[in-house]
């Protein structure tokens, strides 16, 4: 069974943690536009948007989609130094 989920990143991560680590991050209103469904839009809560997800499959993907791009480690920023000077041919300055 361990073989199974050894390459699932949710595995372990409850469907209520991960709603509760992006209501904290995004907001309602901007989870409400980055996952459309009224369940986010019209007085959420995290009980009435776990019934949902789990009676929902496709918005459950969308959820736990959106989860795994929050997390995901974001690639570290390569320093950029001065751009490369270009040097032209044929006219010489005078």
């Amino acid at each position: 069974m361990t073989d199974k989920q050894a390459n699932n990143p949710l595995h372990g991560i409850t469907l209520e943690a991960q709603l509760t680590e992006l209501v904290r991050h995004y907001g309602w209103p901007q989870l409400g536009q980055l996952v459309k469904i009224r369940c986010f839009n019209s007085d959420p809560s995290i009980k009435s948007s776990l019934t949902f997800l789990r009676r929902t499959p496709w918005a459950r993907e969308q959820v736990e989609a959106l989860y795994l791009r929050m997390v995901s480690p974001k690639p570290a920023a390569t320093p950029r130094g001065p751009a490369p000077r270009v040097l032209f041919a044929g006219k010489s300055r005078s």
